[in-house]
């Protein structure tokens, strides 16, 4: 090996190795980037994920109670386009009408439902319906839908089956979450 064949060896990377190499580094942190903005886009959503699982237990809850109370008998525990009570199709989020269950065709959307958000000072819920400059208030759920479905259970006369879907949007993710439970005709 002569001289020159070994001052060539020892050079250092070439301009063009060093681009290639810059340019795959670019591309892979660029790809986890957009990994990490997708990511933080989910877990921001997490907290509207809270709202439609507590609201679909809130519905369940109250055909339950409806049962439990005898507010309505059996036959009207159904949906309307099955001679019952329940409307059919996606609704908005509204307060429970003067019979107190949720998702009937007494539901007051006048009232939208809404989450109350405590006052970050206090740490109190206001009861004034209007978010305030202090920031308590409400935060209103406009984007919400419930779907509440109930289906008679094939050979089963005194079970039905509750399907809760809440619809939503959560940042730029259309979502959804579905409870399906059981109720039978004794309390």
């Amino acid at each position: 090996m002569n001289v020159s064949q070994a001052r060539h060896i020892s050079n250092g990377f070439t301009l063009i190795e060093t681009l290639i190499a810059l340019v795959v580094l670019t591309v892979g942190v660029l790809g986890m980037a957009a990994v990490l903005a997708n990511c933080i886009g989910i877990m921001s959503g997490a907290q509207y994920d809270y709202i439609a699982q507590q609201k679909a237990l809130e519905a369940v809850e109250s055909i339950y109670t409806a049962r439990d109370l005898q507010q309505e008998s059996w036959a009207n525990i159904y949906n309307t386009n099955n001679g019952g009570i329940f409307l059919a199709g996606p609704q908005p989020l509204c307060a429970p009408g003067p019979d107190g269950i949720i998702g009937t065709a007494d539901d007051d959307c006048t009232h939208p439902d809404y989450i109350a958000k405590p006052n970050p000072t206090t740490g109190f819920i206001n009861t004034t319906p209007t978010i305030s400059a202090n920031g308590d208030g409400e935060i209103p759920l406009g984007s919400y839908r419930r779907t509440i479905t109930i289906s008679p259970v094939a050979n089963m006369t005194d079970l039905r089956q509750i399907i809760v879907t809440i619809t939503y949007t959560a940042g730029r993710f259309q979502r959804s979450y579905t409870l399906t439970t059981y109720i039978s005709q004794y309390s």
